[in-house]
């Protein structure tokens, strides 16, 4: 039996995948151009993680989003994730040697205790966890619609004002409302339109602008 060859060296196969991704562009869209380069790193790696082209027109940046991102990472705030999966999926080395601190607290006690009094998600009570902290704030959102929609509230009543917002919560109850919510809110945010989204896609949103820095 013929041995196949394929790619065995991990920068390669990653260098020949985003190759493959501008080819594709260029078949699907010849007309298509990025806004700026960091843009196109942010979508590029939304389709090497997903492998799902509709991010090109789907995912929108508001309020100078980039910029107000990339402070947060350089003085030393703070992330916030809804899942484990997406806290995860960040690229901790990068984060520690900038100083910048990562919480997921929708597994922590008090989290169950201020939901259960609150009668609200968990995701919800997170947030109210994470306005307690007093850093720059960046909230990297991939599962739970509930939580942009504790977010934005809480953003309207003045308890929480943070730098920026990766809404890109996955699914079909509220998705792409509270997703078109945040879009059309003053907070500046990246937003995934639509359905689409997810724990994996938030996290490859913030290790793109992690790997521009």
């Amino acid at each position: 039996m013929k041995q196949e060859k394929y790619i065995t060296i991990p920068n390669k196969i990653t260098d020949k995948s985003f190759v493959m991704i501008q080819d594709e562009i260029d078949k699907i869209d010849p007309n298509y151009h990025f806004n700026n380069e960091v843009e196109e790193a942010i979508i590029k790696r939304a389709i090497h993680t997903t492998a799902d082209f509709d991010y090109l027109h789907t995912l929108k940046f508001t309020h100078d989003v980039i910029a107000k991102i990339q402070h947060v990472l350089t003085h030393q705030g703070t992330i916030f994730t809804d899942t484990t999966m997406a806290l995860a999926g960040i690229n901790k080395r990068k984060l520690d040697q900038l100083g910048v601190h990562y919480h997921c607290y929708i597994a922590d006690d008090e989290t169950f205790k201020l939901a259960a009094d609150q009668k609200i998600t968990r995701s919800m009570a997170a947030i109210e966890m994470a306005a307690k902290v007093q850093t720059e704030k960046l909230f990297v959102i991939g599962n739970a619609p509930t939580a942009l929609y504790k977010i934005l509230e809480m953003v309207r009543e003045r308890r929480l004002d943070p730098e920026a917002v990766i809404g890109v919560p996955v699914g079909f109850v509220e998705a792409a409302e509270s997703k078109a919510a945040l879009e059309e809110s003053a907070l500046p945010a990246i937003v995934a339109e639509g359905r689409k989204g997810g724990s994996n896609l938030a996290a490859a949103l913030t290790n793109a602008i992690l790997y521009q820095l």
